[in-house]
C-alpha cells in the first residue's frame, strides 16, 4: 500500500468514526460505507495513474456508467469537414446547383506510454464514390500509420498509409485553402502529378532553420491500383530563413521558407516499358506575417505520361482585412493563379479569387469564383460556397 494510499485512508477512517459516533439511523451508516467506497475507487485511480499502468485518461466512467479503456496513455479524437453548395457551369454552357460534401475525415490518435510523442493514427474519409452508390457517401482509409519520434536525430518515421513528402507541407505552409481547392501539382487542371498518402515509409527530420521528408512509396497513391511492380521515391527539402522549422506555421506567425520537393521512380501505368521512368521536381517559395502570406512555385515532369509531362508555375496569395480595421478581423482576401503547359502544347490554366471569413477556431466559411480553362477554352466556371469545420 503506498504512502498516499495509507494517509488518504487515515484521514477518511478518522472522519468516517468521527461521524459514526453521531449517527443515529441504520441509512446514515450505509451513506458514510457508499462514501468509503466510492473513495477507495478514486484513490486506485489515482494509484493507477501514477503508476504508469495502462489506463487511459480517457478510461473513465461514462455518465451512463459505461467503461471506456484502450492500450494507450491518451486518445486524440479529430474532424475535418468541407461542406459546400456550388454552381457550376460546364463547356457546354449548362449549369447545376447542389449541395455536397468534398471532405469528411474523421481520425483517432492513440498515444503511447513510455513514448508520449509516438502514436497510431487511422483517418477516414466519407467520399461521394460512382463505383460503390452514386448517392452515398463511401467510407475509405486516408491514413493509417505508426509514428515513432526521434528513431534518427531530430527525426521521426511515419511507416504504413503515409503522408507523402510535399502536400501536407503545402497546405499547411503556402495553400491554406483545400476546402475550396486542392493544391496546383495535385489537382486534374494543374499537373496531377501526386496525391496525398500513399504506402511506405517517410522520414521526417525538423530543426530550427531546416527540415526535411525522405520517403519510399508504393507509387500508386491511396486509391490507386499498385502491382507491386515499381516503388518511387519521393521527398522535400526546406530551408526556414526565419528559424521556424520546428513550430507549426499559423497565420499569425512570420516565417519565410523555400522548399525543393518531386518523386523518382516508375510511372504505374508503364511498368516495363521503356519509357516507364516517372520522374517531377519542384521549387516553392512563401513569406507570411500576420497582415498577409505570399507563395510562388514552378514545378516540372520531366519522364511521364502525355497527360501529365510539362511544367508550370502558380502563385497565391492571401490578404488579412483586420489590418485595415480591427472590425475586420477573421476576414481574409484570397487569390490564386495556375498555368501548366503539356509538352504537347496543351495549356491549362485555373484562376481563384474569394473571401474567407474565420467564425470562430472551429468554423470557416469561404466564397469564391473559380475559372478552369485548357487549350484556350473554358472547360467550367463555378462559385463555391464553402463551410470548413475542425474539431
Amino acid at each position: 500500500m503506498t504512502n498516499l494510499k495509507k494517509i488518504l485512508l487515515s484521514a477518511a477512517t478518522i472522519a468516517t468514526m468521527t461521524t459514526a459516533a453521531t449517527a443515529s439511523t441504520g441509512s446514515e451508516l450505509a451513506t458514510l460505507k457508499a462514501q468509503m467506497a466510492q473513495m477507495m475507487k478514486k484513490i486506485e485511480k489515482l494509484e493507477a495513474q501514477k503508476s504508469g499502468k495502462n489506463v487511459s485518461p480517457v478510461a473513465t466512467i461514462a455518465p451512463q456508467g459505461t467503461p471506456v479503456a484502450a492500450k494507450a496513455s491518451k486518445l486524440a479524437f479529430s474532424g475535418t469537414h468541407y461542406i459546400h453548395f456550388l454552381s457550376n457551369k460546364d463547356v457546354t454552357g449548362h449549369r447545376t446547383n447542389k449541395f455536397g460534401l468534398s471532405r469528411n475525415y474523421v481520425q483517432v490518435k492513440g498515444y503511447f506510454f513510455d513514448d508520449p510523442k509516438s502514436y497510431m493514427r487511422v483517418t477516414l474519409d466519407a467520399k461521394q464514390n460512382s463505383n460503390f452508390d452514386k448517392g452515398s457517401l463511401d467510407v475509405r482509409v486516408k491514413y493509417a500509420y505508426l509514428y515513432l519520434n526521434n528513431v534518427l536525430p531530430f527525426t521521426g518515421v511515419e511507416l504504413g498509409l503515409a503522408h507523402t513528402p510535399w502536400l501536407d507541407f503545402e497546405e499547411h505552409h503556402g495553400w491554406k485553402y483545400r476546402s475550396i481547392s486542392e493544391t496546383f501539382g495535385e489537382q486534374h487542371n494543374g499537373g496531377h502529378l501526386h496525391t496525398s498518402s500513399d504506402y511506405g515509409v517517410n522520414f521526417k527530420t525538423k530543426t530550427d532553420y531546416f527540415s526535411s521528408e525522405l520517403g519510399v512509396f508504393n507509387g500508386a497513391g491511396y486509391h490507386g491500383v499498385e502491382d507491386g511492380e515499381g516503388l518511387r521515391a519521393a521527398w522535400r527539402l526546406t530551408g526556414h530563413l526565419l528559424g521556424t522549422g520546428k513550430g507549426h506555421a499559423h497565420s499569425d506567425d512570420t516565417y519565410a521558407d523555400v522548399s525543393f520537393f518531386g518523386q523518382y521512380g516508375q510511372d504505374e501505368s508503364k511498368v516495363g516499358d521503356a519509357d516507364g521512368d516517372y520522374v517531377w521536381y519542384g521549387v516553392h517559395a512563401v513569406y507570411n506575417q500576420p497582415e498577409f502570406l505570399f507563395a510562388a512555385q514552378y514545378i516540372k515532369a520531366d519522364k511521364a505520361d502525355a497527360s501529365r509531362k510539362g511544367d508550370g508555375w502558380s502563385v497565391n496569395g492571401e490578404f488579412r482585412l483586420k489590418t485595415l480595421a480591427d472590425s475586420l478581423n477573421g476576414w481574409n482576401l484570397l487569390g490564386r493563379y495556375d498555368d501548366y503547359t503539356l509538352d504537347s502544347d496543351v495549356e491549362k490554366k485555373t484562376t481563384i479569387a474569394g473571401i474567407a471569413y474565420k467564425y470562430n477556431k472551429n468554423v470557416e466559411f469561404v466564397v469564391d469564383y473559380q475559372k478552369d480553362e485548357k487549350a484556350g477554352n473554358t472547360e467550367n466556371e463555378k462559385v463555391l460556397f464553402t463551410t470548413e469545420v475542425n474539431w
